[in-house]
């Protein structure tokens, strides 16, 4: 089994679903410019059906951005496979993403079909897409909920019709790790040709638990994770890249595997995309977050400025942030204290520090945080 994960980037379809996102070509161009200077091995572009600007926007970044895979979804019909054909044309490299729900619930309230009716347009489907393009994504949407025995004809069956790659999508965020990862494991073992295909995690954030999935997924062996920047999505959103690329090389002791992000561009992205989309990201947020690399407890600021490993596991210059920072609060101690007025260019006798400690204490019970310019206050 290859150690590489492919990173297959899904933000600009959707996390374009996001309600109240609108992203437009211009910005979509350049999502995609970064996310391909990133190491994404695949951007989903979008739905080239849906709409002539979401074909538009397919085409041009199929046209404009180079040495990735740019990616087209459809549904299982013969018209979406050659609007998304049309579309990616002047790509370098092109993807058909194409599928259809695997979950009783989805083939009798959704589709309206048997299981044999959907496993049969299924198969048509990649057959035609096959017609296009030799790479072809197959999503069984809401495996997370579907039947196991039946998931399993579904593989075998259109990774022989020319499948290769199996999306098993936990489309309502359902699973908990030990169930998807067992999905995953359960697929590649009993499906006789499951070895013909790479198999793909595509997880929703409903109970919270997208990128714990995401991981059980790869542990299992599958070799790519479908993820956006910020975790945006539709409801609560999806897998966030960031988590999960951070997560796969900070533990590769855990997962022994590879992607080919370069890492000190995750902030950047990060921020390209909140100001694009509108959608902020939230001030604890993993990895990118504003206070993923700052401290205000005294106790975690001794322990950090004396060895940083102490209370953090993540460089921060590996995402792209500057460093560390000290945020001074209520809960900072004299340590911290020190530091940022060293920072200022202070240094004080230990007389006249404990003075300053104590108008410090004073004005910090008052707000929320103490400022460089509260600091030079304080000082004279």
């Amino acid at each position: 089994m290859s150690n590489r994960v492919m990173v297959f980037d899904t933000t600009l379809r959707d996390g374009e679903q996001s309600p109240g996102v609108r992203l437009s070509l211009d910005d979509k161009l350049e999502i995609g410019r970064q996310l391909a200077a990133m190491g994404v091995d695949i951007i989903e572009a979008g739905f080239p059906i849906s709409s002539p600007g979401d074909f538009l926007s397919v085409q041009t970044l199929a046209r404009e951005i180079k040495g990735v895979t740019i990616c087209g979804l459809t549904r299982a019909r013969d018209g979406d496979i050659e609007a998304a054909a049309e579309a990616l044309k002047p790509a370098e490299r092109r993807r058909i993403h194409t599928g259809l729900g695997v979950s009783d619930n989805h083939l009798q309230h959704k589709l309206k079909m048997t299981r044999d009716q959907a496993l049969e347009v299924g198969i048509r489907a990649v057959k035609k897409a096959r017609e296009y393009t030799d790479d072809i994504e197959y999503f069984m949407e809401d495996s997370g909920r579907a039947d196991l025995d039946y998931v399993y004809r579904v593989v075998e069956g259109v990774i022989r019709a020319g499948a290769t790659v199996i999306n098993v999508p936990d489309t309502t965020g359902f699973t908990y790790p030990n169930e998807y990862y067992h999905l995953i494991k359960g697929i590649i073992e009993n499906v006789p040709n499951s070895d013909q295909a790479v198999f793909s995690c595509h997880c929703h954030n409903d109970l919270g638990m997208a990128t714990a999935n995401t991981l059980a997924g790869v542990m299992a062996g599958a070799r790519q994770v479908e993820v956006t920047m910020n975790g945006i999505g539709e409801r609560a959103g999806n897998t966030a890249l960031e988590e999960v690329v951070m997560a796969l090389h900070v533990r590769q002791d855990k997962f022994n595997v590879t992607t080919g992000i370069q890492t000190q561009q995750l902030l950047p992205a990060s921020r390209l995309v909140s100001r694009l989309t509108g959608m902020v990201v939230q001030r604890n947020k993993a990895i990118v977050g504003a206070n993923a690399y700052a401290h205000s407890s005294g106790i975690h600021q001794d322990g950090v400025l004396k060895e940083r490993s102490t209370y953090e596991i993540i460089d921060p210059t590996l995402v792209g942030a500057e460093k560390s920072e000290i945020i001074l609060t209520a809960r900072s101690g004299r340590h911290g204290l020190k530091f940022r007025l060293a920072e200022l260019g202070y240094n004080f006798e230990p007389a006249r520090f404990e003075e300053i400690y104590t108008e410090f204490c004073r004005v910090a019970d008052t707000k929320s945080e103490v400022t460089e310019s509260d600091l030079r206050s304080i000082v004279a």
